[in-house]
């Protein structure tokens, strides 16, 4: 008899990974955060916006004010295409660009109110959509992925520095 590696509906490792458990559980987690991201983004056409303009005013959103280039680093893309992305925004009236009062020579991006109030709308309806998914569990699995967020959360923070 052979043993299947893996979790069914989660696809094997890919080719030159060790067969190891953690590649395993990296595997299924990743598996499963892109399904949980696609189910959540259903929510998301009422928010009208596409993916990487969501993603800056997001950015912008829970991180406050920062200049284009910078936004273009957290984004990981160009800077003319966060150029882009940011005017389209503006456009929409969801972000707005400012001069930094300590360095007149930065131009800084930050969220409107109508970009708040537009991003959390989306935040609350995909939360919903992932609570609905949710709802049947019982609690110590509901309070295992709970853990697993945090574990997550954390080893995904920066790195605070020493004071």
């Amino acid at each position: 008899m052979v043993k299947e590696r893996g979790q069914p509906g989660l696809p094997p490792l890919s080719a030159g990974l060790p067969d190891d458990a953690l590649h395993e559980t990296a595997n299924a987690l990743h598996s499963a955060a892109v399904r949980l991201l696609r189910h959540a983004r259903t929510a998301d056409p009422q928010l009208n916006l596409d993916g990487p303009r969501a993603s800056a005013l997001s950015v912008l959103v829970f991180s406050g004010a920062v200049p284009v280039g910078r936004l273009a680093v957290i984004e990981q893309v160009s800077a003319p295409a966060m150029t882009k992305t940011v005017s389209a925004l503006e456009a929409d009236g969801l972000v707005e660009r400012r001069r930094s009062e300590s360095d007149r020579r930065v131009v800084l991006v930050r969220a409107t109110a109508k970009g708040r109030a537009l991003l959390e709308r989306g935040r609350a309806a995909r939360v919903r959509l992932v609570a609905d998914l949710l709802a049947g569990l019982g609690d110590r699995d509901r309070q295992t992925l709970a853990r697993a967020a945090q574990i997550i959360a954390g080893r995904l923070a920066p790195p605070r520095s020493p004071r």
